[in-house]
């Protein structure tokens, strides 16, 4: 019996990896395609190629566990040259992680930003996806402290905005010579 459950056992283990490494590719095209790709297109104008497919993968550090850290970045490019990229911060708000895609010009302005991800309280804290929040960050400075009026009862969701848009500034100013 216990020869049976084994086997059974590993030949479900064997068949679930199997189908992970199968749909692993097709989950981060549909993810990019219907999370990031609008965001991207909202952060960054005027490019004459497609970031989504001219987008490039950094292996930047190691987790916690010891696996690589990737870093997306989605070039803008003019006439062949890179002019802004748009990459992803995460941080944390009230009520989990958010993620933020930020466009940065190649002069170290930030040119807007996207909500990727969040499951911030509907009504208080999503507000941080809305234009009238996500406008405030037009025009800073990369090289500055990102500092902007929050949103009155979302505090933690307004600084997990921030705290995104500051991590993925972070990458940009520490990669600027691999991303540029």
């Amino acid at each position: 019996m216990i020869i049976v459950l084994t086997i059974i056992g590993a030949v479900s283990g064997l068949a679930l990896s199997l189908v992970y490494e199968g749909t692993k590719a097709p989950i981060e095209y549909q993810t990019i395609k219907f999370v990031k790709e609008p965001a991207v297109k909202k952060v960054l104008t005027g490019y004459d190629n497609d970031p989504i497919a001219d987008r490039k993968k950094m292996t930047i550090g190691e987790d916690e566990r010891g696996k690589p850290i990737e870093l997306i970045i989605f070039p803008a490019k003019k006439q062949g040259a890179t002019f802004a990229v748009a990459l992803e911060g995460k941080g944390k708000g009230f009520g989990g992680l958010i993620g933020v895609m930020v466009g940065v010009s190649k002069e170290g302005k930030l040119l807007d930003i996207g909500i990727t991800s969040h499951s911030e309280t509907p009504g208080i804290g999503a507000r941080v996806s809305e234009t009238f929040f996500t406008e405030r960050f037009k025009g800073l400075n990369a090289n500055q402290e990102v500092k902007v009026d929050g949103i009155s009862g979302a505090t933690y969701s307004s600084k997990g905005v921030m705290s995104a848009v500051t991590q993925a500034l972070g990458y940009v100013n520490t990669f600027s010579k691999e991303i540029f």
